[in-house]
């Protein structure tokens, strides 16, 4: 473990920074937290209403298989280019070292705030699905419960403070209990399809037509087309399948982090794509009558398993579908924490260095997990004042985080020959022929593909209480960083900066312009393995 900690330590040095984390999260931890952070049952579980009540039966197979397919493009690139830079300021780091030195600093600002803006949407977004989850249950248990905004987002606060409080836990701690998430989300998804199969009779499940053809298209949207309405259907894979650089943010504190992040990525991508398209499929399947869907929990997967399971083993199961949901969170936030102190070490949030702060007991960066947290329940206030507004976040995570994935992947290619710009693949490399290509291309079409759908009102008429404000809220975002940039921040913040303070190159970090920080860094970095013996 030694060796590869080095070797680690190394690489981090010659992308310009110090390592500053405990390496705890090993193979198995690091593909757990993969998979955990799309939480693949309980998403599905918070989004299977969108493609099931908007475009029917049909959309949210077919939706599912097609979106998944094209999140696996986008995956690949995402995992060539974290292999190349692993760090936790994750695809913000590698966009702002992926173009010229003059853009460097506007591009590095814009993607960082967009990656911001996506992490926090994600966090409360799955902490406001699982809120709504457990009072479901409670709904299902006692049937006089009544549940209001009000309990929602007490709910939903005290959950995000518990979620703080665990992540105050030192890496050691969070790789520990992270190795087991794998399992319960996976275990959980196989049990529910067996369940589900096994308790509703043959006589009672939907017919080919229903699940995959044109009977299972139900436009339910109020005016617009079939075909819009069957493309909502791909709000449930877009935000289950996505956060992939997650698992980059904790990369500071993975062992063989250019070999172990990428795959993780790669692998909880594939599996999530196959096994939620089996989990879709049965569903629809075993779903019954669809007037009586959503049912009084508001979820039309728990009241699925209701009919099927009876109460009592529903409810049971829904306890593992709701942890499952909670290890999302728990990685989310941990993803967040680290990308803020990420831009922070860049000097990207004007805080003095206030946030760009390691705990010496914990080794963590504390003071930027309770920033996450605070930051984070600013959104589920929203349902206090509209349901829609607080629906939109939602779509919201998946808008951002994906428009702050495609501009690295464009702009690695857009400037490939230029002399200021040198991507060097690390071990992970689908290659400089047509299947990378391909895979780009494809990735960044989709993305802005959905984007648009994602941007689109769900309900016809729009009226101010169904309208999605989603979009509004990404753009606001942009603006208003812009305008920021403009004024103020660009005195302050000039892309991502070395924060090695013994070899000479403490300050801006400028990696491209011949020869200068990025080898005068690695030759510090072999200067130190040479003495410690461990370079032969």
């Amino acid at each position: 473990m030694s060796s590869s900690t080095d070797e680690d330590d190394y690489n981090l040095e010659v992308l310009g920074y110090k390592p500053s984390f405990r390496r705890e999260f090993s193979n198995l931890a690091t593909i757990s937290f993969a998979f955990s952070i799309m939480g693949l049952c309980s998403s599905v579980a918070t989004t299977f209403n969108t493609p099931l009540l908007l475009g029917g039966p049909a959309s949210a197979t077919w939706c599912w298989l097609l979106g998944s397919c094209m999140c696996f493009t986008l995956g690949a690139s995402i995992a060539e280019i974290v292999s190349a830079f692993p760090t936790c300021g994750g695809l913000y780091t590698a966009s702002a070292r992926l173009c010229p030195s003059t853009h460097r600093a506007i591009v590095g600002w814009l993607v960082g705030w967009l990656n911001i803006l996506g992490q926090i949407a994600g966090v409360s977004s799955t902490e406001f699905g699982l809120a709504n989850m457990i009072l479901g249950a409670v709904s299902i248990a006692l049937p006089d419960f009544v549940i209001t905004p009000g309990k929602t987002v007490g709910v939903f606060t005290g959950l995000l403070i518990t979620h703080g409080i665990l992540n105050s836990l030192a890496t050691k701690h969070l790789a520990f209990f992270t190795r087991g998430f794998v399992f319960v989300n996976l275990g959980t998804t196989i049990i529910i399809i067996i369940v589900l199969l096994a308790t509703t009779p043959r006589s009672e499940m939907h017919p080919a037509s229903y699940v995959f053809g044109s009977q299972g298209i139900i436009n339910e949207t109020g005016g617009w087309n079939n075909g819009i309405a069957f493309l909502f259907g791909l709000l449930s894979v877009q935000w289950t399948m996505t956060d992939y650089d997650a698992t980059a943010h904790i990369s500071e504190e993975v062992r063989r982090a250019a070999y172990a992040a990428p795959s993780a990525i790669f692998i909880a991508v594939i599996g999530t794509g196959i096994l939620g398209w089996i989990l879709n499929i049965v569903l629809v399947l075993c779903s019954g009558p669809i007037g009586d869907l959503p049912g009084t929990s508001g979820s039309a997967f728990l009241q699925i398993m209701v009919t099927r399971m009876g109460v009592p083993a529903a409810l049971f199961l829904w306890t593992f579908v709701c942890l499952t949901a909670f290890f999302v969170v728990q990685t989310a936030l941990q993803a967040c924490s680290r990308m803020l102190y990420a831009f922070s070490r860049d000097h990207g949030l004007p805080n003095s260095g206030y946030f760009n702060h390691v705990s010496g007991i914990t080794q963590t960066p504390l003071r930027t997990v309770w920033l996450a947290t605070g930051i984070s329940i600013l959104p589920g206030l929203l349902d206090l004042a509209s349901p829609v507004a607080a629906n939109a976040i939602f779509a919201l995570t998946a808008i951002a985080l994906d428009a702050s994935y495609i501009i690295p992947i464009f702009l690695r290619r857009l400037y490939a020959n230029h002399p200021e710009v040198r991507f060097q693949p690390g071990p992970f490399y689908m290659g400089s022929g047509i299947i990378g290509w391909a895979a780009n291309i494809a990735c960044i079409s989709w993305t802005l593909f959905v984007c648009v759908i994602f941007s689109l009102p769900t309900i016809l008429p729009v009226t101010r209480e169904n309208m999605n404000y989603a979009s509004v809220i990404t753009i606001g975002v942009v603006v208003v960083s812009g305008v920021w940039y403009i004024l103020s921040a660009h005195r302050h913040y000039h892309g991502p900066s070395s924060n090695l303070t013994n070899g000479g190159t403490g300050g801006k970090l400028d990696v491209n312009q011949g020869n200068s920080a990025q080898e005068l860094v690695a030759v510090d970095a072999d200067e130190k393995k040479l003495q410690s013996g461990s370079v032969a």
